[in-house]
Parts: C-alpha cells; sequence; structure tokens
C-alpha cells in the first residue's frame, strides 16, 4: 500500500548502529526533525489566523471570510465538474413499519454509480424535510447497524433520509480481489491509495465524495414528497468530514450536524496527526484556514457540533473551534443556531450523539421539540439493502472508479500542460522552482564535522550541512586517499539512508576505491532524519508528507533544496573538482536526482536507478507504492519528468533498472521514447543482479 515507508525508520536505526561495525550515524537525535521544521511553519500560520479572525467584528467582515473560504475550499478540491444527467432510479422496495427503503442508484458522473438508500417516511404527510446521510469510514458504508439507527430514526420521525455509499465503501468497492472479490484494502487505504493520484492532478480525494453529496441535493430537489427549503446533512467521523465540507460547498442545505470529526489543527497536528487523503487539503494552514472556519461559512444557518471527549478528534480543539466559529454567529445576530454537544466516550456515533442530532433536527427542520430518545431498532442485514446484483458496482455495472476518472482528468490536462508551451529551458527551470517551491540555496553552506572512519584506501568523513534554518542534512563523505586532486565526485541519493550502501565491499567502498569522492547524504526524512513512527494506521511519511501539503511544502521540494545544498557544499570543496560532479539517485532518490540535474547545468551527469519514469505512470497505474513522497499537488498541470529530460540535456541522463509505481519492471524502449528529449546523452539499461556497479556504470563514470 501507499502509506508504507520505502524503509521503516527502525530498520535504518539498525542499520547505523549494528554490534562491532562502524558508528555511521553522525548527528544523532534527528529523527523527525523534519516535522519539528513544518511545526514551526504551522504555528505561524496559526498565529496570522488568529489575528485575522481577531479583527473581524462586522456581518460584512463575515460574509467576506465565508467567500474566501469557499474560494480557497474549492481550489484546494480542483472545482468541481459541470452535471451531468443523474440518471436515477429506484430498482427496490423495502416495506417497513413506519417508512419505507428505496434502493437507488444515481450517477453523479457519467458511469460513477452511487448506491443509496432512501428512508421514506410513512407518517406525516409530504413534502418532508429531508437529510443526506453522509456514510464514515465503514465497508459497509450506508448500511453500518449505527448509521442504519440514524436514518430509520431520523425517518419514523418524518425526516425523508438519502443515505449513500461513499467512493470506497459499501457497494461501491473500488479495489477488489480476484481471489475473494472482497475488498483489498479498506476504506481509509483505498481513499489514500487514489487519493495520491488526485493530488498530482491538483484535486482531492474528497472532490468526488462532496460531489456525490451535491447530486444528491440535486436527486432530493427532484422529488415532490422533499421541501426544497428543509434540506440538511449528517453524519460521523468520515462523514462528519464530508459533513463539514459541505457545508462550504452546497449553499443549499439548511442544517448541518457533524460528529466526531471538528476540532483544530493545532491540537491535531502531532497527535494523532494528519489522517485520511480527504482531510488534507493542499495549502490549507497556509491559506489561513482551520477547521471552525466549515462552522464559520455556515453561518447563519442551524448548526451542532457533536463530539466525543475521549475522541482521537482532541476535544479541546473542538471547543476552540466551536467557540470562534460562535462569536461569528453572534456578529450575524445568530447564536441561538449553533450549539455544541460534548459526551464523556470514544470515537463513534454512539446514542448520545445519535440523539443529539435528532433533537436538532427535529428543532430546526421540523420545528417540533423532541427528547431525541431512540427506539431499539433492528438494522437491516447488509445484503438487504443492496442496489445492485452483486453486491458491488464494479462488479455489477462496471462503473467507473476515482482512479479511472482522476485518470481520464489527467489524460485531458496532460497535452495542455505548462511545460509544453514554455520558450526556452531557463523558463522551464524557473516554472519547476516555482511549482517546487525551491529557492537558491545559500552562496555558504554551513558545515559541522563529527569525526573520521579510517578505511583501507579511502576515509569517510562525517559531516552534517544546515542547508536553511531549522534543516540539519547529515553525509556520509567517501575520500580516496591516493587519487588526484581534484577529484571527480559523486552525490549518492537513497532513500532508504547514507548508510544503506556504506558497508565494506558495497558500492561505495567500490566508487572511493576507483578514485571517486562520493557524498551520501540524507535529505531531509531519509535516514537520519527520517519520520517518527506514524499515530494510528499512519505511516510516518504520510504524515509528514501531509503535514508539509498543509502548510504550503512538499517533501520532494525540500529534499531538491538539500540535494543543491549539497552540491554546491561538494563544489566548494578544494579537493573537488567542481565540473566533475554527478548525481546518482536510487528508487525515489532518482527523482530527486533528475529534478536537482534540471535545475543545476553544472551538475555533470545524473543517473536514476530503480525510479519510477513519470508522474502520469505513477497516476495511470492501478495501485501504487511508496510514492507517497514524491507528492506534489497539481504537478501534471505544470510538467512531468520527461520533460526535465531537455533541461538536462547534453548531459549524460541514464535510467538504470526504471521501475512501474508498483515496482515491476518498465520496458526499456518505453523510456527511451519518453525522455528522447535527452538527446545523444540519454541511456536507458538494465542491471542484472550479479553486475557490480562499476561494470553497470563504468561508462557514465568516464
Amino acid at each position: 500500500m501507499s502509506l508504507r515507508q520505502a524503509v521503516p525508520s527502525s530498520l535504518v536505526l539498525l542499520v547505523l548502529s549494528l554490534p562491532g561495525e562502524e558508528a555511521l550515524e553522525v548527528v544523532g537525535g534527528l529523527q523527525g526533525s523534519v516535522d519539528r521544521y513544518l511545526t514551526a511553519i504551522a504555528k505561524q500560520c496559526w498565529e496570522r489566523r488568529a489575528e485575522l479572525l481577531a479583527r473581524i467584528g462586522t456581518p460584512q467582515q463575515v460574509a467576506e471570510r465565508q467567500a474566501y473560504i469557499r474560494a480557497r475550499v474549492l481550489n484546494a478540491l480542483g472545482g468541481f465538474p459541470e452535471r451531468t444527467p443523474l440518471n436515477a432510479r429506484i430498482v427496490g422496495t423495502l416495506e417497513r413499519e413506519g417508512y419505507r427503503v428505496e434502493k437507488l442508484i444515481y450517477e453523479s458522473l457519467p458511469r460513477f454509480y452511487v448506491t443509496a438508500n432512501v428512508y421514506v417516511p410513512a407518517r406525516g404527510s409530504p413534502p418532508y424535510p429531508a437529510v443526506l446521510g453522509t456514510a464514515g469510514h465503514s465497508l459497509a458504508g450506508k448500511a453500518y447497524p449505527n448509521y442504519q439507527r440514524v436514518w430509520i430514526s431520523l425517518a419514523l420521525r418524518g425526516v425523508l433520509v438519502l443515505a449513500y455509499d461513499p467512493p470506497g465503501q459499501g457497494e461501491r468497492q473500488e479495489y477488489l480481489d480476484g481471489l475473494t472479490g472482497g475488498p483489498r484494502f479498506g476504506p481509509t487505504q483505498q481513499h489514500t491509495m487514489a487519493g495520491i493520484q488526485c493530488l498530482l492532478t491538483g484535486t482531492n480525494f474528497a472532490r468526488y465524495e462532496l460531489w456525490d453529496g451535491v447530486r444528491a441535493v440535486d436527486y432530493l430537489l427532484t422529488r415532490r414528497d422533499v421541501d426544497p427549503q428543509r434540506i440538511g446533512v449528517v453524519g460521523n467521523s468520515g462523514g462528519g468530514t464530508q459533513t463539514a465540507y459541505l457545508q462550504v460547498v452546497e449553499p443549499r442545505l439548511a442544517l448541518a450536524a457533524p460528529s466526531c470529526y471538528i476540532t483544530s489543527w493545532e491540537r491535531l497536528w502531532l497527535d494523532p496527526g494528519p489522517q485520511d487523503a480527504e482531510q488534507n487539503l493542499a495549502g490549507f494552514l497556509a491559506d489561513g484556514l482551520d477547521f471552525s472556519d466549515f462552522l464559520i461559512a455556515f453561518a447563519p444557518k442551524p448548526l451542532k457540533v457533536l463530539t466525543a471527549i475521549r475522541d482521537y478528534f482532541p476535544i479541546e480543539g473542538a471547543r476552540a473551534a466551536y467557540r470562534e466559529a460562535r462569536r461569528m454567529y453572534e456578529i450575524l445576530g445568530a447564536a441561538d443556531r449553533i450549539d455544541f454537544f460534548e459526551y464523556d466516550d470514544g470515537h463513534g456515533w454512539s446514542r448520545p450523539r445519535r440523539e443529539a442530532t435528532y433533537r436538532w433536527v427535529q428543532q430546526w427542520l421540523n420545528r417540533t421539540a423532541d427528547e431525541g430518545r431512540e427506539e431499539e431498532l433492528a438494522p437491516e442485514p447488509e445484503e438487504n439493502l443492496r442496489c445492485t446484483e452483486t453486491g458491488q458496482v464494479l462488479t455489477a455495472l462496471n462503473g467507473e472508479t476515482v482512479h479511472s476518472l482522476n485518470r481520464a482528468l489527467a489524460e485531458r490536462l496532460y497535452p495542455e500542460r505548462a511545460a509544453v508551451k514554455l520558450p526556452d529551458v531557463e523558463a522551464l527551470r524557473r516554472m519547476v522552482r516555482a511549482v517546487l517551491g525551491v529557492a537558491e540555496p545559500r552562496q555558504a553552506i554551513p558545515e559541522a564535522r563529527y569525526g573520521e572512519i579510517g578505511r583501507d584506501g579511502y576515509r569517510i568523513e562525517k559531516i552534517a550541512l544546515g542547508t536553511e534554518p531549522g534543516i540539519t542534512v547529515p553525509a556520509l563523505v567517501f575520500v580516496p586517499a591516493a587519487a588526484k586532486r581534484p577529484l571527480r565526485a559523486i552525490l549518492w541519493i537513497n532513500p532508504a539512508g547514507k548508510a544503506a550502501d556504506a558497508a565494506r565491499g558495497g558500492d561505495l567502498e567500490a566508487l572511493a576505491q576507483a578514485g571517486f569522492l562520493v557524498m551520501a547524504p540524507d535529505l531531509r526524512g531519509w535516514g537520519e532524519t527520517a519520520p517518527l513512527r506514524g499515530r494510528m494506521e499512519y505511516s510516518g511519511m504520510w504524515q509528514t508528507v501531509m503535514r508539509a501539503l498543509l502548510v504550503g511544502k512538499t517533501l520532494l521540494g525540500m529534499q531538491v533544496h538539500d540535494l543543491l545544498s549539497c552540491f554546491r557544499y561538494l563544489a566548494s570543496r578544494p579537493d573537488v573538482d567542481p565540473a566533475g560532479i554527478g548525481i546518482l539517485g536510487k528508487a525515489n532518490g532518482g527523482v530527486v536526482a533528475i529534478v536537482a540535474a534540471a535545475l543545476e547545468p553544472r551538475v555533470a551527469r545524473v543517473a536514476a536507478e530503480g525510479s519510477v519514469l513519470s508522474y502520469m505512470d505513477i497516476v495511470r497505474a492501478p495501485l501504487h507504492e511508496n510514492m507517497t513522497e514524491l507528492i506534489v499537488p497539481g504537478l501534471l498541470r505544470h510538467f512531468d519528468l520527461p520533460d526535465l529530460a531537455a533541461a538536462v540535456a547534453p548531459r549524460p541522463l541514464w535510467l538504470v533498472a526504471p521501475r512501474t509505481p508498483w515496482g515491476t519492471t518498465v520496458p526499456l524502449g518505453r523510456a527511451e521514447a519518453e525522455y528522447r528529449a535527452a538527446g545523444r546523452g540519454l541511456r536507458v539499461t538494465a542491471r542484472p543482479l550479479d553486475w557490480p556497479l562499476l561494470r553497470v556504470y563504468g561508462e557514465w563514470l568516464k
């Protein structure tokens, strides 16, 4: 799965400290340093935002804030597609005491089938108030028993409910196991697998979830038994996320009650940290937004925040968000329309929060006083609520998925990407720097030395570079003893860490004994600077990359900055020939190497081994692994890796054993065709397992 790190940090630390081996750790204490750096940036975002909110004091200023929130959230989603025919159809009905369940299928986009259950009251008289029921991260989706209890309880109170499956849940599993027919991953993993790909097109997985909700409102407005002025939305956990987002993007809603989602980023930031793909909007904190903005955007409509004191969405953050939003409601003279409910339990739509939901819906949609008491209910077996013959859209209707829709979007965008319209290489370099946020490295790179290790024919210097305030890049420098000065040099980039190839008899020793000075740095996020262990089911790498995304940075951009700083350092050493410095990157390090070589014309040669060929490959791949650290939101609207070949030419550019995003071999002929802009400097070759480094790279090293 894409959530895994390339190499677990615990393994990296083991490599650095095997008994009886040299100590290859340089500084110590750097694990988690990238998160500490990002936290300092996030604090600046929170402080600026607090100052802005404190200056709001009039209804006009509240309205301006709301317009800003909507604009920034829609931008982070990548906007919405055009409306297309819903092709809604009822495919079955269940008659129950006090209500009936209609089995509904509609298309929020062509062939993007949404399976839904419509709970229609049998009591009272239409038109009824209606509620969208948004499902949290359950495999059963709309049919999860606790969610069914909400849908049924509301229907028994005279409220029509449209409960639908989000992508990757219920009948809309997007990754089916070929042997069992069941889901290959859980909901959060499914969302992340496709969510990484969505970010590359400048969209977000939430775009598709929310469009399902917007089109659900469209459908409700076609029903004569629904009052168009009394439509609300409720949901818990992942459904609370959708509820909060719909509060911003769907103006036709008249009420909302998000459960177990609202908090503040200051409280959530490190414990437990960023979570699912749809909950991390690019540039969210950099744009001055926080959870309370989902509430502020809904003012002055009735809004109830439902929380759990022992939730992993911290209660202190929820209370703070409510206070911020309540002040905006007060400015609008609507303090009675926002409320807060907390209960001393853990995460979930437990009975106390469900009953608080009923009270709120009854008060504002039915104008009825109701204690909200939930009767004992018997939820339906999941199969009873199915809308498809097989229980899955993929097998019954061969429908689209988020992956297939995003891939189609990428195919439409790709021919129009900015890189193909630029006048020259320098313009390309400026654009790449802007997209990645790569500033020019300092003229002087602060250096600290931490000792040496002697070996036969060479020594290993242990150094650390300060590539920018708050960032330390530790490195091993292999210096041959007898080779003629100045030395040709190689920057060796491996996500597994600087020590991964540093053993006696390894690749770095082979280069040093061949007369090359080799610098193996731990670019931020790798090796000694790897993230701490992630919280809950999320890897430390995933959470670090999401923190960077939230504050408007990317790990790739920061790593390219580090690599260019390392190049600048090597070029300044008196024992190195500045015109003879090459970069060799392995796995995802190959991507960093190609970008750095494209930006720095003084790099003599570059090679990428075992790396992905392109970002389009990532978007096209049905499955991918270890691509998290390469995420750059919207990159494919601007350029792709093969576009950078022209900026490397005519210097040697070698692609050695290129891989797909799932780790299989790429046909060498396809790699040659995609990188043809590299000209005569391009070499695409395999690396047989029994071939030593110098046999593979001998000609490149010349």
